[in-house]
């Protein structure tokens, strides 16, 4: 039996249920990655997340042809390509690895239908998740709505069922399913349409299994208080290998509690508390598959301020957050970091998209729509489930009373500006007494910083408690409607 394993937002060989199954039950194996030619040129992707992508796949085509199998590649319609594909090789049987977008959902149905007509059959497995939405559910069968009954459901089935993961066959028995295929080099990022960039995370299935490594052994243990220092290495930075799977979320979980098992200082209530953000993942997925309406709207309408009406102020202010030069310091750092680096801290993710929709009063799809353009990590369900929470209108959402200061957040978190002084370079011999609100300088100060304000850096858009004010004053009015 001949059969095509279709790669998708899976680009490894360890735990690749699809992948595993194939090389089990095939006597002939052919590995396929379909670049989406529609989603290409809607440029919903920037060139971070597609040069990390092409790094994921460099990697992954070699692992493959070590093994002695040739990995091939089509561009174009996917279900058309992947048709055209399994008639051309002759392929009995396609293999993936489920999705949960809706575009996705529909695709793939699209696809088993198309292969069923030509008498091809079609396997799919869970990967993307540990427990896709039918498995944690409310006790009468309903989608969970709040993250703290989705999370103690996630812990009782993974206690009840104890995920393993899918070993990978010895080479030698794969390397007998390998068909007659050449090996062709992959695309460039410019001949896909985009600009070529040197990822800042480094991409691939060995990398992620290094970083995992690091940061099990060290940062994870310090993580309720790391993860909130942008300036620390605090945080895991494995979100761009969870979204194009070059790290399966069953790895993980079991690497963050064997952790424990480790001599040395170890923190449970650390360990659980970095779970919990794999675990948040896998609920916005779930919220993603259950109301797909999320997608183009709220997932509940609420008494939320009005956005600001669409002009030359409006657009003024959106241009100056894009850029980070909104004369807030740790939101133009975080922006900065975001277009130099396609990452962003996920404290300042926080701010940053509160300082949109509460102190700008901008559409929270517009901070949403730029993220998914410009982050490495660009998942339609995390990006949509947290831009939503801090726009008061998601599952769990941020009260619409809590705005952030842009100001406190940024001394209580990078307290000597040393995050912002890497990102905000113009402010680099501000003194750490002014360098969170450098408007505040005298003009000896200033000339001391070498740093003019509204000259060498900007003075603020916006004053944030007159903003905050405003905010508030418009979301009684729309309560009281």
């Amino acid at each position: 039996m001949r059969g095509i394993v279709w790669f998708r937002r899976d680009l490894r060989l360890d735990d690749q249920p699809a992948f595993a199954a194939a090389c089990e039950e095939c006597d002939e194996v052919i590995p396929l990655f379909v670049f989406d030619e529609p989603l290409l040129q809607s440029h919903g992707f920037g060139a971070a997340c597609v040069n990390f992508m092409l790094g994921c796949l460099e990697e992954l085509q070699s692992s493959l042809a070590e093994l002695g199998l040739a990995m091939q590649w089509r561009r174009g319609f996917q279900v058309d390509e992947v048709l055209r594909a399994a008639l051309e090789w002759e392929a009995d049987v396609v293999y993936w690895n489920r999705d949960y977008e809706p575009r996705a959902l529909m695709r793939d149905q699209a696809m088993q239908n198309r292969l069923a007509r030509e008498g091809i059959a079609t396997k799919t497995y869970k990967d993307h998740v540990v427990f896709e939405a039918e498995e944690v559910r409310g006790a009468t069968g309903e989608p969970l709505q709040r993250y703290s009954a989705y999370r103690a459901r996630w812990w009782a089935r993974w206690h009840a069922i104890k995920p393993t993961v899918h070993a990978v066959r010895h080479p030698s028995m794969i390397t007998r399913k390998a068909v007659r295929l050449s090996s062709v080099p992959l695309p460039t990022a410019n001949e896909l349409g985009y600009e070529h960039l040197v990822p800042w995370i480094t991409p691939g299935e060995r990398c992620a299994h290094e970083q995992l490594r690091w940061f099990v052994e060290g940062p994870i243990h310090r993580y309720a208080d790391g993860r909130n220092r942008p300036a620390s290495e605090g945080s895991s930075k494995l979100s761009p290998h969870l979204r194009f799977g070059t790290l399966s979320s069953k790895i993980a979980v079991h690497a963050a509690l064997e952790s424990l098992s480790h001599t040395g200082p170890v923190s449970r209530t650390d360990v659980l508390t970095w779970i919990d953000e794999l675990i948040w993942r896998e609920f916005f997925q779930q919220v993603l598959a259950a109301f797909p309406h999320v997608v183009d709207g709220p997932f509940r309408n609420t008494s939320v301020p009005p956005s600001r009406d669409p002009g030359p102020e409006r657009d003024r202010l959106f241009r100056a957050w894009c850029d980070g030069n909104t004369g807030y310091p740790i939101v133009d750092a975080g922006m900065r970091q975001l277009n130099q680096t396609g990452w962003m801290h996920n404290r300042v993710r926080m701010i940053v998209a509160s300082f949109l929709i509460k102190d700008l009063r901008i559409d929270w799809q517009s901070g949403e729509q730029y993220f998914m353009r410009h982050l490495l990590d660009a998942d339609l369900a995390a990006n949509n489930g947290n831009w939503q929470w801090c726009a008061s209108t998601g599952t769990d959402s941020m009260p619409g009373y809590r705005i952030f200061n842009p100001a406190l957040q940024s001394r209580k978190f990078d307290p000597d500006g040393v995050y912002i002084r890497q990102y905000v370079p113009e402010l680099v011999s501000v003194s750490s007494r002014r360098i969170h609100e450098p408007h505040l300088m005298t003009p000896e100060e200033q000339e001391q910083a070498h740093c003019r304000i509204g000259i060498n850096y900007p003075s603020p858009v916006v004053d944030h408690q007159l903003a905050r004010q405003e905010y508030l004053n418009l979301g009684q009015q729309e309560a009281t409607r």
